[in-house]
């Protein structure tokens, strides 16, 4: 006797193939596009400002200041300056933590450049929420550090001396350093970053001569 509800062959099919729901379904569906290959230069999503198109800037880069162009540099000194001056006067750090010349002392520009950055990192609006105390607690520590470099610098409040430096067996004497008084610490600084960024300028143009220069 023969099942009623058994499916009968596609009248519309040429070979007797007996046509299924899901079949019917199938054909309606359009052939997917094979995805357009697109090539995109880093970089290429922000603005001249450095933000993208969610409006938000691009993450911090760690700062190299031993590479930095002339011009990268007198950025990163105009923005370290800046960012300083506001931690100083926020926190009312003393001069045995920051002192006025520290644009002048190599191991506080380190210090300070790493905190400047990590600084960024923890307040950036894509950060978590707990990065504002992450960074606190590395400010903590980093205040203890920076004591310590200006102990061992000699900069103070009113008067500066260069790091004196330890003359290893073989190596020529050190120059004799001395104190420098502080009058204009601004000035100073604008001075100081004018001949860095000359320096650079010039070890780029050595280097482009083919000859041997150290930033």
């Amino acid at each position: 006797m023969a099942n009623n509800d058994m499916p009968t062959p596609d009248e519309g099919s040429s070979d007797g193939t007996i046509a299924r729901p899901e079949d019917e379904l199938l054909r309606d569906v359009p052939e997917a596009d094979e995805p357009e290959e697109v090539t995109v230069e880093p970089g290429a999503d922000l603005d001249e400002d450095g933000y993208g198109e969610d409006g938000y800037p691009e993450p911090p880069r760690p700062v190299n200041w031993r590479t930095l162009t002339a011009e990268d540099a007198e950025h990163e000194w105009l923005a370290l300056n800046e960012w300083v001056n506001w931690l100083r006067t926020e926190f009312g750090l003393p001069a045995a933590i920051i002192p006025p010349y520290w644009h002048r002392n190599p191991e506080l520009v380190w210090e300070l450049s790493a905190l400047h950055l990590r600084w960024l990192g923890a307040y950036d609006p894509q950060q978590d929420a707990a990065g504002p105390l992450a960074f606190m607690t590395d400010f903590h520590n980093a205040q203890q550090r920076l004591r310590e470099w200006v102990t061992i610098s000699g900069t103070r409040l009113d008067r500066d001396r260069p790091t004196r430096q330890t003359t290893w067996p073989g190596e020529d004497a050190a120059p004799e350093t001395s104190e420098t008084p502080i009058t204009d610490r601004d000035a100073d600084f604008v001075q100081h970053v004018l001949d860095d960024t000359a320096r650079r300028a010039e070890a780029e143009a050595a280097f482009l001569r083919g000859e041997i220069a150290d930033l």
